[in-house]
C-alpha cells in the first residue's frame, strides 16, 4: 500500500516541478480526438520542444495546489492533458490553437503563462501574437522608418536643388 502512495507522491512532485519550469503550461480537453488527431498534435508540439502529458486530475491539482497554482484547479475535470514548455512561452498556445481551429473537438480550458494562470482567452490570444521573428522584424521595420525617411527627404532636397540650378 506504501509504495502505492509513494508512486503518487512521485507523480505529484514531477507535474510541480514541471508547472515551476514551465515557462508556458497549456491545459485542454481533448475528448472527441481519434487515436490519429492525437497523434499528429504531439508530433507538432514534440517538434517545437513542448512536452504533451496527461496526468490524474487529482494529482494535477495537489501539484498546482504546491506550486500556489490553486486557480488551475477549476480546469481540471473530465479528461486533460497538458502541454508544458520551458523555452517559448508562445509555441504551445500557437500550436494547439491552430490545431483546436481545424478540430473543434480540442478545447483549450485554461493555462499557466510564466507562473500566472491564464484563462482560455488569455491563451488564444497570447497565440494569435506573432513569432519572436515577427516581432523583431516590426521592431528592426519601426526602428528605421526615421533614418529611411530622412534619407529621402535630403533625396527630395538635392533633386529640387539640381531642378533649381538646371
Amino acid at each position: 500500500m506504501s509504495s502505492v502512495i509513494e508512486t503518487k507522491k512521485q507523480i505529484v512532485e514531477e507535474i510541480a516541478d514541471k508547472l515551476k519550469s514551465s515557462v508556458s503550461t497549456v491545459v485542454v480537453d481533448y475528448r472527441g480526438l481519434n487515436v490519429a488527431e492525437v497523434t499528429e498534435l504531439r508530433k507538432q508540439l514534440r517538434e517545437a520542444g513542448v512536452e504533451f502529458k496527461v496526468y490524474k486530475n487529482s494529482m494535477t491539482r495537489r501539484a498546482a495546489d504546491a506550486c500556489e497554482l490553486s486557480g488551475l484547479n477549476e480546469a481540471l475535470t473530465g479528461p486533460n492533458a497538458i502541454a508544458f514548455s520551458t523555452e517559448d512561452v508562445v509555441a504551445p498556445a500557437k500550436i494547439i490553437n491552430d490545431f483546436a481551429k481545424k478540430h473543434e473537438a480540442l478545447e483549450i480550458k485554461a493555462g499557466v503563462i510564466e507562473g500566472n494562470v491564464s484563462t482560455a482567452d488569455d491563451i488564444k490570444a497570447l497565440a494569435e501574437l506573432p513569432s519572436r521573428e515577427g516581432l523583431l522584424s516590426m521592431l528592426l521595420s519601426v526602428l528605421q522608418a526615421p533614418i529611411r525617411n530622412l534619407a529621402l527627404a535630403a533625396k527630395a532636397v538635392a533633386d529640387q536643388k539640381e531642378e533649381q540650378g538646371a
